[in-house]
């Protein structure tokens, strides 16, 4: 999986936006993309995920500032992050993971979101 951020950097103002997007070649169907995260000192957590079937979900704490959405067609996962805060900043992952056979989990390397106060 790759992972990139519009506009290049991951390094906004607090109350700014940021639009992350993951590219994952060669899925299968059935498999659900999300976007987790990892703060410095912390466990990586869930932010927001979109089965094959267009079904998303969300970490109950982002409080409606994420919006993620997926198109099938390219296989890319896309996070608008809106209203950024401090406490948004971590490394973000993509994820691909598939729970039918062939089974499988990927993650991209990860890509660094700072928001300065």
């Amino acid at each position: 999986l790759m992972c990139s951020c519009r506009p290049g950097g991951g390094l906004v103002p607090a109350g700014g936006s940021l639009r992350l997007s993951c590219a994952a070649s060669g899925i299968l169907g059935a498999t659900t993309l999300a976007w987790y995260r990892q703060a410095p000192g912390k466990q990586r957590e869930f932010v927001a995920s979109v089965t094959s079937g267009g079904i998303a979900d969300y970490a109950s704490s982002l409080e409606g500032r994420f919006t993620v959405s997926r198109h099938n067609a390219k296989n890319t996962l896309d996070l608008q992050m809106n209203g950024l805060r401090p406490e948004d900043t971590a490394v973000y992952y993509c994820r691909a993971q598939r729970k039918v056979t062939p089974v499988y989990t990927y993650w991209g390397k990860g890509t660094q979101v700072t928001v300065s106060s």
